[in-house]
């Protein structure tokens, strides 16, 4: 495999960064997954734009600009052959001393993985995740905003040992208030009585690019789609629920927490969307 490293394309045994890169040490950097499908980086410039906002956000120098990155993202899926895959691409602060101040890290690195990915056994898109809800909460967003897709994803690790530990494969975080946040990789949609509500970023949601298409497909449908305050009670008694997310995709979800959602089975607006979604990824996005 070879990956692309602050300007070489290394293979992956020589790809490495230093004991004393901040984002090691402190979490310090961001980072995006994107998935190629077929040859077509899908939404490519929308996931830079992410990762741009979200330096910007942590006062993070850029070392490449939009044209620059989405380039050599490209190369290095040209470089490992691939057609289909997820693409990791991270800026991190560089390396610097053992202390925290960013201002003392002579320069961002930046480094490109294109490979594979499974998040969800096949089983699962045709018959529905079952999930829990994990004791571990969604930070808030007045401390770091999820919007800033950071490298620093302790909290979301802590959900996911927990959905493990209760023998589920995803778990739903509760913020501070109760109200549903999201899940800890992907984010979260419910149908109820024909319209489609999801929590919104104020909630500790990630402004997911696969959370965007959906946006577009409802309306592209004409389904009604809104952003609302989510309890655990409105997923129990919800017609349908589904999960997107960049590796997930869009994979629906039958039961949370024990309780049977609709009738237990993908529900027929999770369908629509899925096929909807299946092409539009084939065709908007970047050609590599």
């Amino acid at each position: 495999m070879k990956i692309y490293l602050d300007g070489k394309y290394v293979d992956e045994a020589d790809a490495k960064v230093s004991v004393f890169d901040h984002g090691l040490l402190y979490g310090d950097g961001v980072f995006e997954g994107i998935r190629l499908y077929n040859g077509n980086i899908f939404r490519l410039e929308e996931h830079l734009e992410r990762l741009e906002y979200s330096a910007k956000a942590i006062m993070l120098q850029m070392p490449l600009n939009r044209k620059e990155l989405s380039e050599v993202t490209c190369e290095t899926c040209r470089q490992n052959g691939l057609k289909d895959g997820y693409i990791r691409l991270v800026i991190t602060r560089g390396v610097g001393d053992l202390g925290l101040a960013p201002w003392l890290c002579a320069k961002p690195s930046i480094f490109v993985i294109a490979s594979k990915i499974s998040l969800y056994p096949q089983e699962h898109y045709d018959n529905g995740l079952a999930i829990v809800t994990v004791p571990t909460r969604r930070i808030n967003p007045a401390a770091l905003p999820a919007t800033v897709k950071s490298l620093n994803y302790l909290n979301n690790i802590l959900g996911k040992i927990e959905a493990k530990q209760f023998g589920a494969l995803e778990a739903i975080m509760l913020n501070d208030q109760g109200y549903v946040a999201e899940c800890t990789a992907d984010n979260i949609f419910i149908v109820h009585k024909g319209a489609i509500i999801t929590p919104a970023a104020s909630q500790g949601a990630l402004k997911g690019v696969t959370r965007g298409t959906i946006f577009d497909i409802a309306q592209e449908l004409g389904l009604p789609l809104r952003e609302a305050d989510m309890t655990r009670y409105d997923v129990w008694v919800a017609d349908e629920c589904f999960l997107t997310g960049s590796g997930a995709e869009v994979i629906p979800v039958t039961k949370l927490d024990g309780r049977v959602i609709g009738t237990g089975k993908p529900g027929p607006i999770t369908q629509q969307i899925l096929a909807s979604f299946r092409r539009r990824v084939l065709v908007e996005g970047t050609r590599i």
